[in-house]
Order: C-alpha cells, then structure tokens, then sequence
C-alpha cells in the first residue's frame, strides 16, 4: 500500500476534477494493522453467517435488516424516514413525508432485485446499472438518467462545482472506469482478500461516482450484494450503513484522506472496523431475537383460547411488524370484533403498541421487536 497513487487532480477549465487509477492491478498488502483487522473481520463474518444457519425463519428477520439498511443509508443523504414509518403503507405517510418514504421503498426493492438478480448476472457494471435503474425509479432524480452513467460532470457539495468539497472524474473515462472496477472484482491472477477487494471497490465506485445521482445508496448497496455473490455470506445479513451513518464524518474524511493522501491503509482499516463492529452487532440481534421468541411464548400462553391466533399474528409481524385489526382479522380468519379483541388482549401482555393515536383507523406496532434493530 505504500506505493498506491489514488490519482491526478486535472484542471477542466474553472474546475478541477479528480482523476482516479484504475485499480485492477497487484496489490501489496504491507501494513500489519490492516492484516490483524482483517483477521478479525473474516472471523466475525464467519461467526455471523454460521449463526445465521440457527436462527428458524432467517427470511423474515433479513426482511427487516433490509428496511433498516435502506432507513440509514437513505439518512446518510438527507432522508429522515425512521423504521417504523418505513413499514407503513403509502396512503398512511404523511403528504409531506411521502418522498423520503419513496426513496426508502425504493431502496428495499432496489436490494431485494438486486439479490435475485445475482442468480442470473454476475457482480458486474450491469448489474449495478439495474440496481440502479430500481433506486430512482419515480422519485427525486428520476430525471438523471436512471441506470445509465452519467454524461455530463456531477460533484459533491458546493452549490456549484467551483466551489465543490469533490469533483470526480470526467464523464469521457467513467466507462472505461468502470470496465476496470468489473475487471478488478473478477480477476483470479490478482490475489487480493475479498474484504479487501470491496473495500477497494466501494472506494473506487465513490470515487467515480458513474451517476448523476444515487451513487452513494448504490456504493453501499453494493458490499452486501459482493458478499453474497462471493459466498462470504449465503444470505444478505450484514449492511454497513448504520455504521457509516453513525461515523459519516470519519466516512467521508476517510474517503478523502485516499484521494489527498494515498492513504488507502487508513481507508482500509476503518471500512474493517465496521465489518467487524457490524458483523458482532448482528449476532447481538439474532440472540436478541431468539430471546425474544422465547419472551413471547410466555407472554401468549396467559391468553388461553386466544394464544393460538395470537402466535399467528405474532409469526406475521416478525415479516412486518405492523398491523391492523383488519390484517389480524385476514390472518386468524376471526370477525373484525374478535380481531379487536385480540388487538386488545395483546396491548394488555405488551406484545402491541397502538402507535397513532387516533379512535379510526389505529395501527399497532411488534415494538419490542422493532427496537432491536434501532439499538
């Protein structure tokens, strides 16, 4: 690492750009704390996938993960849509929140697409114009070329790109860019650790930035999908934006301090620092869930003949944790005043939350479940 050149800072007229190397290339891995970070990180994600193994039902707890990923990594870019209003439905958002929301879902279904996609497409330039694609579809930047690279220059902060925190490089070389990035993940005669090669790669794609817009929630988006599509992971259970929203300052220096600096040791360690900090966070939500599980069987058996149609409610909340009395009526196959009843003798063991406040159209809330994953 202590030979690595980022790039060349080149004059465009009233501007200057940033010119990055292309980084399908050898690689030395000399820095003796990145090598210990490594270890770690690699032996955490071990832990979490072969935990994920036990854990009944994973399908339905990766469902939330992702809402909470699309939740912080929207955040990171402004959006301020918290998990429980992620889980709503559109006509119940506030008018003035409906945006944010938009983005939000968008982001969900960019990932889940993304995910199925991998049986089909390798990890590649055309499956990141596909995500993509998803991620803008019908909101703010829906005019800026979804899932096409860019052709004109965008930059980072600053009202103009004169007075730009960033400006990347020139539309004319994102292709061949990008052709490098895809040719740098498949390249077997390189041998470069995988979490290595992504952090790298989330490095590169940030430093590109090939869209006018929707780069960031596409970068980070990607390091889930690399993981999978490498067999790191065999489900999408780890997502670092809570991390990098939690540390965005330091995020944001330290992808700078590689373009300034050449210091993409530094780079390396704090993207490992979040594996490993993230990678043992979900292993504390998976044992927190099966305790949980175990809290509710206690707290359902009290309620006698209404324990089973509570289990059952209950098993559809763990997939969305947000109900109403005529969800849990379609569910239990119960008359909307049993439903009601129901409602009512879950609020009284602390399994609901009514969360609007309101004498029509109330909605409830699996809070003791949503809070594990806003810790």
């Amino acid at each position: 690492m202590k030979d690595f050149d980022a790039g060349t800072y080149i004059r465009q007229g009233s501007y200057t750009s940033f010119q990055p190397t292309p980084i399908n290339r050898q690689w030395v891995l000399d820095d003796m704390e990145v090598q210990q970070l490594l270890s770690q990180a690699d032996r955490q994600l071990g832990r979490l996938d072969m935990y994920s193994e036990y854990v009944p039902n994973l399908e339905l707890f990766i469902r939330m993960h992702v809402v909470k990923e699309a939740t912080q990594s929207s955040r990171i870019e402004g959006t301020q849509t918290r998990i429980e209003e992620a889980l709503l439905a559109r006509e119940d958002v506030p008018s003035e929140k409906r945006d944010d929301w938009d983005e939000v879902q968008n982001y969900i279904q960019a990932m889940n697409r993304a995910v199925e996609a991998l049986d089909r497409l390798p990890f590649s330039t055309r499956l990141i114009r596909e995500t993509h694609r998803v991620l803008m579809q019908g909101v703010r930047g829906q005019n800026k070329r979804p899932g096409a690279f860019r052709t004109s220059q965008n930059w980072i902060g600053g009202a103009t790109v004169r007075d730009a925190i960033f400006v990347p490089p020139v539309h004319t070389s994102i292709a061949d860019l990008m052709s490098d990035l895809e040719a740098f993940v498949h390249n077997e005669d390189v041998f470069v650790p995988e979490l290595i090669k992504i952090a790298i790669v989330h490095y590169q794609f940030e430093t590109v930035h090939p869209f006018l817009d929707g780069n960031g929630r596409v970068g980070r988006l990607l390091i889930t999908l690399y993981l999978v599509e490498r067999g790191i992971l065999n489900r999408p259970i780890l997502y670092l934006s809570d991390f990098f929203e939690r540390n965005r300052t330091h995020y944001y220096d330290n992808l700078m301090r590689v373009r300034e600096n050449n210091d993409m040791a530094q780079w390396l360690k704090f993207f490992l620092v979040g594996v490993i900090e993230t990678a043992k966070s979900g292993i504390d939500t998976f044992d927190a869930i099966l305790k949980l599980q175990e809290d509710v069987d206690e707290l359902v058996e009290p309620l006698g003949r209404r324990a089973e149609n509570a289990r059952k409610v209950i098993r559809a909340l763990y997939e969305r944790p947000l109900t109403d009395a005529e969800r849990v009526a379609s569910i239990t196959g119960l008359s909307m005043t049993a439903a009601y009843n129901l409602i009512d003798a879950m609020e009284d063991v602390g399994l609901l939350e009514e969360i609007t406040g309101a004498k029509r159209n109330r909605l409830y809330l699996f809070e003791r479940y949503t809070n594990l994953f806003t810790l």
